[in-house]
């Protein structure tokens, strides 16, 4: 029998990336979360019935500002939050247009180069797909 305890929680976000205007080489956008003093890619559960990728894009703008055209689908993580499985679907996605302004959710974003996004992940697990969007983008 299944329980609400087994069903995991489904959200989506993207590993939000542009070319820096300076010297046109790739920034990966982290969110700063002041409810976990964590950095992160945008995400968050979906709404009852919305499509992944619509949610990972909603999550994009409502967090940063950004309005983001989709690419590749990255890798989906698995893991537990206080016991439960969430699965979090995950794609790249350049940021197009927009602005970004401090809100409840995030406090903060850096435009940080692959490296220095890796090692200010807050989860190890979140560092390939810093990764996954490198490769995705030199085989574009």
């Amino acid at each position: 029998m299944t329980t609400l305890h087994d069903t995991p929680v489904l959200a989506a976000g993207c590993v939000l990336w542009r070319r820096s205007p300076s010297d046109g080489e790739l920034r990966v956008c982290l969110v700063h979360r002041p409810k976990y003093d964590d950095w992160s890619h945008p995400k968050g559960k979906l709404k009852p019935g919305e499509d992944a990728l619509t949610g990972a894009l909603r999550e994009v703008a409502e967090e940063t500002g950004y309005t983001a055209a989709p690419g590749t689908e990255l890798t989906t993580l698995r893991y537990l939050v206080a016991g439960r499985p969430k699965e979090v679907r995950y794609w790249a996605a350049e940021a197009v247009t927009g602005a970004f302004v401090p809100n409840r959710e995030v406090d903060r974003i850096l435009w940080l180069t692959p490296a220095e996004a890796r090692t200010r992940l807050t989860q190890p697990r979140d560092a390939d797909l810093v990764d996954d969007v490198v490769r995705a983008l030199e085989r574009a």
